[in-house]
């Protein structure tokens, strides 16, 4: 059984900065990724940052390139998403997510498909 440990959220004006962490535990940890994906009503969820475990390369959504960072911890299993520039589009809800990737044209993508309950990150213009 994985068990997924978030951190972080809450609310925050235009132009500021959040961080986000996960601490994953359980027989299948660490997996070869884990990251954060996103959700806002109406809308499928997407991932927005993610790591690939054996190399440490990183992933993230055109949104959010450039504004936000993951980094994880030597021992591979907590992951920190921080979050800086933020806009009322990064508004929803957070999810801390495992999974694994895949190869395509010699870039990997985030197959994340294990996710915890979310958190909230609302902000406002």
């Amino acid at each position: 059984h994985v068990q997924l440990v978030e951190s972080g959220g809450g609310s925050v004006r235009a132009g500021g900065s959040l961080r986000l962490s996960c601490t994953a535990s359980g027989k299948t940890v660490p997996s070869p990724a884990m990251g954060w994906m996103r959700q806002v009503p109406g809308a499928n969820r997407e991932t927005v940052a993610a790591i690939e475990n054996r190399g440490g390369t990183t992933y993230y959504h055109a949104s959010v390139k450039g504004r936000f960072t993951i980094s994880q911890d030597n021992a591979k299993t907590t992951a920190y998403l921080q979050m800086n520039s933020l806009t009322p589009d990064d508004t929803g809800m957070y999810y801390c997510a495992l999974g694994g990737t895949r190869g395509v044209g010699g870039t990997w993508y985030p197959e994340l498909n294990y996710w915890d309950k979310g958190t909230q990150v609302t902000v406002s213009s």
